[in-house]
């Protein structure tokens, strides 16, 4: 039977919201969130945090034992992960985003259940707001019958040339929850960044140029993650 385990990258640094991942959410941090929302999933081993700084190893060691230190350097959540699971013993790893306190747990397993079958997950659900579908922060991807990744981008794809009502296209928003058998992220964290992935700035882009398939699921709830100020104060209205 695999061994599934989920391990958070959670970095302190963040640009646009400094020391995000420590701000109180309802009496406990977004990180502390995010990890009690994992632990919801039935299907899973353990969870581990993959921290980059030791002021996150003490918060962290507050509520869980399962916290590894690694390198400040990784350019991606992917590479910490790759780092934080050369000494656990399992056979699938799902990353789950350390900014989003809301991930669904059914989504978590649904990832799971597919990654018995598949060597990389991704998830995505539906946009209907026009005002969405154009937002260059909501990644849209566009997919083969088999449900794998054709690609993904921050400009509106399919491109609606003749206007065809949006009620005959379907978009699809790209969720940034993963899943990998362990073989696989050992190999996806040797490839060096791509062009498409450069200029995009989106790191899935990499497997797909290097001849790879990110099988999709669907997900019937838009994660909200928490990248700015504003998405905090949205965040802390669920808690009132």
């Amino acid at each position: 039977m695999m061994k599934k385990i989920i391990v958070i990258p959670a970095r302190l640094k963040s640009s646009r919201l400094p020391n995000k991942l420590l701000l109180d959410l309802g009496g406990k941090s977004i990180i502390q969130r995010v990890y009690e929302q994992c632990l919801k999933a039935k299907n899973i081993d353990a969870v581990y945090i993959a921290v980059d700084d030791q002021k996150l190893v003490e918060h962290c060691s507050l509520f869980t034992n399962n916290v590894l230190l690694t390198s400040k350097d990784h350019q991606s959540g992917t590479d910490r992960i790759a780092e934080a699971s050369t000494n656990i013993n399992c056979d699938a790893i799902i990353n789950v985003q350390g900014d989003e306190p809301f991930i669904d747990p059914k989504l978590i397993e649904a990832i799971a259940d597919a990654l018995t079958n598949e060597q990389m997950i991704s998830a995505m659900c539906k946009l209907d707001n026009l005002s969405e579908i154009q937002d260059p922060n909501n990644v849209k991807v566009i997919t083969d019958k088999n449900l794998n990744a054709i690609y993904f981008s921050r400009s509106v794809i399919p491109f609606n040339r003749d206007q065809v009502d949006l009620k005959n296209v379907t978009y699809y928003k790209h969720l940034g929850i993963y899943g990998y058998s362990k073989k696989f992220l050992v190999k996806l964290s040797t490839m060096k960044p791509t062009l498409l992935e450069q200029i995009e700035k989106l790191e899935q882009l990499r497997i797909i140029e290097n001849g790879y398939s990110i099988h999709m699921v669907h997900s019937e709830h838009n994660a909200i993650g928490i990248d700015t100020l504003h998405d905090y104060q949205e965040a802390q209205k669920h808690f009132l």
